[in-house]
C-alpha cells in the first residue's frame, strides 16, 4: 500500500514459532534447550525498559572537548554499530537464497539456513532481480551522486525508485531493512562498490566468481575485524585457537561449547532476541556525517523540522559519509574537532533517549526499543542471564551488582545507578538475558582518565555472539572457511598486512 513504511522491527519470519526440542531444527532454534523460561510480569518488563532509557540531554556543544563524551566507547569506533546492523540483516535476509539458487537448484537444502553471503545485497540475483544490477549482470546499480566527502567525489546513494510526487522515495535494494537510516543506507552503497570493485579487478570473470570473492572478502571483515572488535581477541581465539597459532582450521580445530547442530545452522533465540542485540546500547544519539556540513545530525527525532537521519527516504543529497569518521583508516585521526574518529557508546544497560521514542516509519505500535527487546525475550521464552552463565561455567554476577544505567556518568553526575532489583522484586536472582548481557559488559568498567576503558561483550555475551558467528560460518559449506580455509585477502588490498572494514571501504571508493 502506498505510503506505509516497511516492517522492520516486526518479527521476522521463523521467529515466531520456536521449538525447544532437541530435534528442532529449523531457521531459528535453541542453544540452551533445557534451561527453564524466566518469567516476568509484562509491567516489571516495561519499568526496567524506562529504566534503561537515559533522560534527554541537550547534545555536546563543542566537539573540541579533549575529555570527549564520558559514554564514547575508546576502542570501538561508531562504524561498528552500523556494521552490525547490516551483518544482522545479512543474516535474517527473508527470501530465497541466490547462492542456494546458483548451488541448489532443486532445493535439497532449506532455504531459511542463515548464512554470511549478502544476500541483503544481491537478493535473488540478477536473473530474478534484474533491476539491481547493470546491464551486464554482473555489476550492481547505483544511486545518484552524492556530495560532502571531497575525497571521495564516486560516491553514490542507493538506488531508489520514483514514486509520485509527495511519496518517498524507497530504496531499490536487495534488503529494504537497509534503507532503515542514512548510515546503514550508505554502508550498503559501499558494499556495491566493493562489489563493483571486485569486478573491475577481475574484468574477465563472471558474476558468480566476483560475488564468492566479495562474499569471501566480506566473511574475513566479520572474523577478523568485527568479532575481535565486539566480543575481544581473547574470546575469539578461544573459540577459534588458529587464529592466535596463525595455522588454520584443519590444523588447530574450532572450540564450540554450546553452540551445536545436527544438519544445518540455525540461528538461536538467545543470540536473536538477546546477546546481539547489544548494539542498540552502542547507538549515539548524535552524528557527524562529514565534515562539509555545518551541523551533526540526530539519529531519530519525532520533530519533522529537526534533520535526523531517519531512513526510508531521500535525504539530502550532501549528506555524503566520510567513513574515516567512523572507522580507523590507520591516518592517526585527531582526538578532537570535525576530524575526529567518532567512537560508539559503551556496551552497557543504557540507551540513547531517541531509542525510548523510535518514529512511527521504524516502530508503529511500541515506540521504546527497550520495551520491544524485553517483551519480545519473555515471549520466546528465552532463559535468565544467570541460568545461561550456570550452564556455561561462569560466575553468576551477585544481584547487587546488577545495576541499570551508564557506565560513565558524566561530570558532576553523583547518583549510582539503580540496582535490578530496586525495579521490581521479580528480579532477585534472575535477570532478563538481554539486560543481564549488557549489564555484564560494564562490570569490568573502571573510570580511568581520559576515558580509556573499553567495554566489550562479556563471558556470557561474547561468547555467544562467538560461538554462533563462528558455528554459522563453519556450517555453511560456501564460506571461504570451509571451501578455502587458507584464504587471505590479496597483499595489494591490505594496508600493513591488515583487510579489514576501513581497507573494504578504501577498495570500494575506487569503484
Amino acid at each position: 500500500m502506498a505510503g506505509v513504511p516497511p516492517r522492520v522491527h516486526g518479527l521476522v519470519r521463523g521467529l515466531d514459532g520456536v521449538g525447544s526440542s532437541p530435534q528442532f531444527e529449523g531457521r531459528f532454534g535453541r542453544m540452551f534447550r533445557t534451561l527453564p523460561a524466566a518469567k516476568f510480569s509484562e509491567k516489571a518488563l516495561k519499568d526496567l525498559a524506562t529504566a534503561m532509557v537515559a533522560e534527554l540531554e541537550d547534545p555536546p556543544t563543542s566537539e573540541d572537548d579533549p575529555q570527549g563524551d564520558p559514554e564514547e566507547n575508546s576502542v570501538i569506533s561508531a562504524g561498528f554499530t552500523y556494521l552490525g546492523q547490516f551483518i544482522d540483516h545479512d543474516l535474517t535476509f527473508d527470501p530465497s537464497s541466490s547462492l542456494q539458487k546458483q548451488n541448489d537448484p532443486d532445493a535439497l537444502v532449506d532455504f531459511r539456513t542463515p548464512r554470511f553471503d549478502l544476500d541483503c545485497v544481491y537478493g535473488r540475483g540478477p536473473d530474478d532481480q534484474p533491476y539491481l544490477y547493470r546491464a551486464d549482470g554482473i555489476r550492481l546499480l547505483q544511486g545518484r551522486p552524492l556530495t560532502g566527502h571531497p575525497k571521495d567525489p564516486k560516491t553514490r546513494d542507493v538506488p531508489r525508485n520514483n514514486p509520485a510526487d509527495g511519496e518517498p522515495k524507497r530504496a531499490l535494494i536487495g534488503d529494504p531493512r537497509n534503507d532503515e537510516n542514512v548510515i546503514v543506507s550508505q554502508l550498503h552503497s559501499a558494499m556495491l562498490r566493493f562489489h563493483n570493485r571486485m569486478a573491475d579487478l577481475h574484468p574477465n570473470a563472471p558474476f558468480a566468481r566476483v560475488q564468492r570473492l566479495t562474499r569471501f572478502y566480506y566473511q574475513w571483515v566479520v572474523l577478523n575485524d568485527f568479532l575481535p572488535t565486539i566480543i575481544g581477541r581473547e574470546t575469539l581465539e578461544s573459540i577459534l585457537p588458529h587464529l592466535k597459532k596463525k595455522t588454520d582450521v584443519l590444523r588447530d580445530k574450532p572450540d564450540l561449547r554450546f553452540y551445536t547442530f545436527r544438519n544445518n545452522p540455525f540461528i538461536p533465540v538467545e543470540f536473536s532476541v538477546a546477546a546481539y542485540r547489544f548494539g542498540h546500547s552502542m547507538v549515539r544519539p548524535i552524528y557527524r556525517l562529514n565534515t562539509t556540513l555545518p551541523d551533526r545530525q540526530v539519529i531519530f527525532s519525532l520533530d519533522a523540522q529537526v534533520d535526523n537521519l531517519v531512513g526510508f527516504r531521500e535525504f539530502p543529497s550532501n549528506w555524503a559519509i566520510d567513513w574515516s569518521l567512523y572507522f580507523d583508516f590507520g591516518n592517526h585521526p585527531p582526538k578532537s574537532g570535525k576530524n575526529r574518529l567518532q567512537p560508539a557508546y559503551k556496551i552497557d544497560s543504557s540507551l540513547v533517549n531517541p531509542l525510548g521514542q523510535l518514529p512511527p516509519s521504524i516502530a508503529a505500535t511500541v515506540p521504546s526499543l527497550a520495551e520491544r527487546n524485553l517483551v519480545r525475550g519473555l515471549r520466546m521464552g528465552l532463559p535468565s542471564g544467570q541460568d545461561v552463565a550456570r550452564k556455561m561455567g561462569i560466575p553468576v554476577i551477585p544481584d547487587k551488582k546488577l545495576l541499570v544505567g551508564k557506565a560513565a556518568k558524566e561530570e558532576g553526575e553523583d547518583e549510582e545507578n539503580t540496582p535490578l532489583t530496586e525495579i521490581s522484586s521479580e528480579f532477585e536472582g534472575k535477570a532478563p538475558l538481554w539486560y543481564y548481557i549488557l549489564a555484564e559488559a560494564q562490570q569490568d568498567f573502571q573510570k580511568k582518565p581520559k576515558n580509556e576503558t573499553p567495554t566489550q561483550l562479556g563471558p556470557v555475551g561474547g561468547r555467544i555472539v562467538g560461538e554462533v558467528f563462528v558455528g554459522l560460518m563453519l556450517g555453511d559449506r560456501h564460506s571461504f572457511l570451509s571451501q578455502e580455509p587458507l584464504f587471505t585477502p590479496a597483499k595489494e588490498l591490505t594496508q600493513d598486512g591488515k583487510f579489514g572494514m576501513a581497507e573494504l571501504i578504501k577498495q570500494a571508493m575506487k569503484a
